[in-house]
Formats: structure tokens, C-alpha cells, sequence
């Protein structure tokens, strides 16, 4: 049975101590769930989150990292270092990264290949732009962005990947992406992946939904066969909001 996971991606939000305040909370309201429960927040406040998170079954993940193992990378940060302060999980490719910072899939693959090399559990994001869904281009768009960053990889890596389509077009653009087609694009990539890797490996990868999930439509998103979760934005800010997400699942 494939993993539920719902993340919260905090992005440049939250200071310390607001971190910690609302980390308390979530373990305090966090509900009864088989579902794992992940937040991402800022570098700084990483090591303070693992450490208030030590008893609690919330796990922590980074939202970014760079795939030297050391070096000349200013203001860049290792796998070791995140291992080293207990954090194996990291998000790799969100939109923001590619669009504001110039992230290509050739730059993401040599990301997941350290990933992997660590023995980390990545996050992988990817998804097309509102310009790609209103020429139809969607599909292709998704399935090349799979292909440069991932198949080069073997199958038993996929048990340490974890997917997370982003549909960019229905995040802060006015446009609305239903749940029919969230689990259309999902089933997509189920089966590109089946095509390269057969039905053990596609039926188990986890396939998380990160366009803009709120706790009024995550039921409805997450009752679709192919999607496993999601990765959230904004809604993870709020304890109230992120719990009743969680408890969608």
C-alpha cells in the first residue's frame, strides 16, 4: 500500500520563535492518522524544529539543498549537513526554485542523485506553467520533466522518491484546478512511470497534489484513486487549517 504523506512546505515564513509556537501546536492538535505528517520549515530554524519534534511522530524535511558534497556554494547547503542534524527528507524542484532561481532538470537530476547517493528521501516537484495547460502542452510538459530529472535512476531508488505535481497554472493565477483533473494528470503519471519501470514500481511511489489544497476541497482532492496527499503551501502556516487538511487524508 502506497505511503499518505501530507507535507507542509513553510517556504520564508516563520521566525524561531514563531516556528516553535506553531510546531507546539500541531503536536498538540495533530490528529489519530496513518498518514505521515511532514513539515519543511526555513534552514534556520531546521535544527530547532528537529529538536522540538524529538518525541513527536511529525517529521522534518528541508526545502532545498545543493548537490556538491562541499565547496565554494555560498549561502548553500549540503546533504551532510542536513543529515547531520537528523533531517533526511528534502524537497527538490519546487516551481518556486525553477522559476525565481533558474532550476532546470539537468540542475535537478545531479540534485537527486546526491539525494539518493545519501540515502535521503526525496520530494520531487514538478508541473507545467498556465501557458503550457492552455496550449495543451500539459501532458508533455509534466512527462519531460519526469524523464530529464528521474529515469535515469534505478528502480530501486524509487522507493526513496516521492512525486509532488505542482499544477503552477492554478497557484496565485485566478485559476482553479478541479479534483477530476488533479487525478487525471496523477493517472498520467502513474502510467508514464509504468511504461519505464512496470506496475511494482508505479503503483507504489507515492503521488502527492500541491496546488493550492485547502481544508474546503482537501477531502474531495484526496479521495481521487491516484493522489496520496499533497504538499501544502499557505494552509500549513495555520495549525487549525493544516489539521483539518490532515485529517482529509
Amino acid at each position: 500500500m502506497r505511503t499518505k504523506i501530507v507535507a507542509g512546505n513553510w517556504k520564508m515564513n516563520k521566525t524561531l520563535k514563531e516556528t516553535e509556537a506553531l510546531l507546539t501546536e500541531l503536536s498538540a492538535k495533530r490528529p489519530d492518522t496513518d498518514a505521515e505528517v511532514i513539515v519543511a520549515p526555513t534552514f534556520v530554524n531546521l535544527d530547532a524544529a528537529t529538536r522540538h519534534l524529538e518525541s513527536s511522530v511529525i517529521q522534518v524535511a528541508a526545502q532545498n539543498m545543493h548537490h556538491a558534497e562541499n565547496g565554494a556554494y555560498t549561502g548553500e547547503i549540503s546533504a551532510d549537513m542536513l543529515l547531520d542534524i537528523g533531517v533526511d527528507t528534502v524537497i527538490l524542484g519546487h516551481s518556486e526554485r525553477r522559476a525565481l532561481f533558474g532550476e532546470t532538470d539537468d540542475f535537478l537530476a545531479k540534485k537527486v542523485d546526491t539525494a539518493m547517493a545519501k540515502n535521503m528521501r526525496a520530494i520531487f516537484c514538478f508541473g507545467e506553467e498556465l501557458q503550457d495547460r492552455r496550449a495543451g502542452n500539459h501532458f508533455k510538459v509534466v512527462e519531460a520533466q519526469l524523464k530529464n530529472a528521474l529515469f535515469h535512476l534505478g528502480a530501486d531508488a524509487w522507493q526513496r522518491i516521492v512525486l509532488a505535481y505542482e499544477p503552477v497554472w492554478a497557484i496565485g493565477t485566478g485559476e482553479t484546478a478541479s479534483p477530476e483533473q488533479a487525478q487525471e494528470m496523477h493517472a498520467f503519471i502513474r502510467k508514464t512511470i509504468n511504461e519505464k519501470y512496470g506496475a511494482s514500481v508505479a503503483q507504489n511511489v507515492t503521488i502527492l497534489y500541491g496546488g493550492s489544497v485547502k481544508p474546503n476541497n482537501a477531502k474531495e482532492i484526496f479521495s481521487k484513486p491516484d493522489v496520496d496527499g499533497g504538499l501544502i503551501g499557505g494552509a500549513s502556516l495555520k495549525a487549525d487549517d493544516f489539521v483539518e487538511i490532515i485529517k482529509a487524508i
